[in-house]
């Protein structure tokens, strides 16, 4: 499923300037699950953005789901997402 998460990736480094990515595909997990019947994938998805620096969680949240729309409930069921700022990520 490489393929869904390039695509997932692509999505996410068109509409918002990324420091930091990486996409797991969960799918496997899942097997037999309702969304996974039906074609949709489970992804994690950890990103760093300074478009997130004075952004809620939910704030944060709503600027990945926007660029992933029209992928929700197609390509993909569930996703995961921990978004951090640079000086989150390096504190890390």
């Amino acid at each position: 499923m490489t393929d869904r998460v390039d695509l997932i990736k692509e999505r996410l480094t068109a509409a918002i300037q990324i420091s930091h990515i990486e996409i797991v595909d969960d799918s496997s997990k899942h097997a037999g699950h309702v969304g996974a019947r039906d074609g949709g994938g489970h992804f994690n998805v950890h990103i760093v953005s300074s478009e997130f620096n004075d952004k809620s969680l939910i704030q944060r949240h709503r600027i990945v789901y926007a660029a992933v729309d029209d992928l929700m409930n197609t390509e993909i069921h569930a996703l995961s997402i921990n978004a951090q700022t640079p000086e989150e990520f390096s504190s890390n």
